[in-house]
């Protein structure tokens, strides 16, 4: 089957999906975003979190005929160019970013909770990101990337 989707701005035309495909692989295998990380392939860890008509998911959760006519915006997506987004820039600067597995989507995640919460406290953070898993840090580096960026998006 042919899917046409917006990613990142940009439409985009996939041929020969099969209807057992999913959003994460369309993604990286087929349309070269390798960003999203392809971990438990069930949904549990988040490393592939995307929005989808604004709203993050598990792109391994998704079929990817569902993404026909919607929009998408992965990890990519958030920077400007070449600029990174400030909750990008904020992981690379408060070390939060060890094998870099779950990084994408814990920046989604993060991204999506400042969206709505643009000074969250810190039980919100962690609730907001409890569905990402990382294996590296003992997650501090995690928070303090979180209230770097929304310390310095409350100054812009």
């Amino acid at each position: 089957m042919r899917i046409t989707t917006t990613v990142n701005g940009e439409s985009r035309q996939v041929d020969d999906v099969w209807p057992g495909e999913s959003l994460l692989y369309v993604l990286r295998e087929r349309m070269g975003l390798p960003g999203s990380k392809n971990a438990c392939e069930q949904g549990e860890c988040g490393s592939c979190t995307v929005y989808l008509d604004n709203v993050p998911v598990c792109a391994c959760l998704v079929a990817a005929g569902q993404a026909q006519d919607r929009d998408i915006t992965t990890v990519e997506g958030l920077a400007d160019g070449e600029d990174l987004h400030p909750v990008q820039q904020c992981f690379v600067e408060a070390g939060a970013v060890q094998c870099g597995f779950c990084t994408p989507g814990l920046i989604v995640a993060a991204h999506d909770l400042l969206a709505r919460e643009p000074q969250p406290s810190d039980p919100e953070i962690r609730e907001a990101l409890a569905g990402n898993l990382c294996r590296c840090t003992g997650y501090e580096k995690i928070l303090d990337a979180v209230r770097l960026a929304a310390d310095r998006m409350a100054t812009t």
